[in-house]
């Protein structure tokens, strides 16, 4: 069962070091490992972009607190064939756990990254994000007005880093629409969580939707690193990609 809910900034600009990009196997996008630079320090990231002329959305892309396995560098390129470019940041180079405000500053410089390329247009901009990369989403959609739209992947809503803030605690201040994907079963970060911060965002009439999978556990999207490929990960695609094609 799958239910379904309806419910500033300035940028520094990012210095990147691209590497040759190498052509996907339908040689519609491109895509390679690029570092985006950030308080002088190169973070190890994947850029995908389509080939097609003209300009395009973007997303920054937060992989969760595993790392960025290949899933997502998979997940980054079948964004871009739905014509997206997309940037994997790898927050995770340099200190398992950074604080929020070096992930924060980190994103700010993906998203000058991205509104440098001549194939983007940088009014359209998104954040999705995985496990701690759902919480960061949740915690920095409302903070970063660059931002046009969101999806969040089984995040924290109640969870503060050390000296920070939780998710829940700007809630307030959100202007951009936010996508909520989670499941049942989810130990790490309790459905019940979700419900009481759908509640919230509800009161505080925020623009968002919430996608539930019964029976998911936490990080269902991937598998062993690879991206899901069965019904329920095609159908989870689907709702991000649809979500940032009606909001970006």
């Amino acid at each position: 069962m799958k239910i379904k809910f309806l419910g500033t900034l300035l940028v520094l600009l990012a210095i990147a070091s691209i590497v040759p990009f190498a052509s996907a196997q339908d040689a519609e996008i491109q895509s390679g490992d690029i570092d985006v630079t950030s308080a002088d320090k190169a973070y190890k990231s994947y850029l995908a972009a389509p080939t097609s002329s003209g300009k395009h959305a973007a997303i920054v892309l937060i992989h969760s607190f595993r790392g960025l396995e290949q899933g997502y560098r998979t997940m980054a390129d079948q964004l871009a064939e739905q014509g997206f470019v997309t940037l994997a940041v790898g927050w995770q180079t340099f200190e398992q756990a950074p604080s929020d405000d070096v992930v924060k500053k980190l994103v700010e410089d993906s998203i000058a990254l991205l509104a440098a390329r001549e194939d983007v247009d940088k009014t359209r901009i998104g954040l999705t994000g995985f496990c701690a990369g759902g919480r960061y989403t949740m915690l920095l959609l409302p903070q970063i007005d660059t931002f046009k739209a969101g999806v969040a992947w089984y995040g924290f809503p109640d969870r503060a880093s050390e000296g920070g803030k939780a998710p829940k605690e700007f809630i307030n201040d959100f202007k951009a629409p936010l996508l909520i994907i989670h499941g049942t079963e989810d130990q790490a970060s309790p459905i019940a969580g979700i419900y009481a911060y759908a509640t919230a965002l509800q009161a505080a009439k925020v623009s968002f939707e919430m996608k539930i999978y019964a029976g998911e556990p936490h990080g269902f999207m991937l598998q062993s690193g690879q991206l899901r490929q069965d019904d329920v990960g095609k159908d989870a695609f689907n709702e991000m990609a649809d979500y940032f094609t009606r909001k970006l």
